[in-house]
This record gives C-alpha cells, structure tokens and sequence, in this order.
C-alpha cells in the first residue's frame, strides 16, 4: 500500500486550501414565464419549465 515518504507541513496544507473561502454565491436568473428567480441552465421549480417547454408535471 502507497504511503507518503514525508508529512506535508502545515503551510503546505493550508496554502493548498485557502482557495476554498473563494467560492463565489450561485448566480440566478429570472424565468422568462412566470418570473421565479432560478438557477441557470435548470427547470424552473416554480412554474416547472425549461427553455420554454413543460417538464415538470402537476406544475401550472
């Protein structure tokens, strides 16, 4: 089984994981039907649509 040869120092470790803090907050657009903010590129939960079609059903 692969074992490191040495420990990776505390600087090393952390410099590796500051870039986690930079995560930005998900960007939302507007549907064009009903006007529900949502994420891009996914069905809208409110009216159920995509791209102008109904893909969710018992949605209005």
């Amino acid at each position: 089984m692969a074992v490191p040869k040495r420990r990776k120092s505390k600087s090393r470790t952390r410099h590796r994981r500051s870039q986690h803090d930079k995560m930005s907050a998900p960007t939302l657009t507007f549907c064009g039907d009903c006007g529900e903010p949502k994420l891009p590129h996914r069905v809208c939960l409110s009216c159920g649509k995509y791209n102008g079609r109904q893909f969710l059903l018992g949605k209005v």
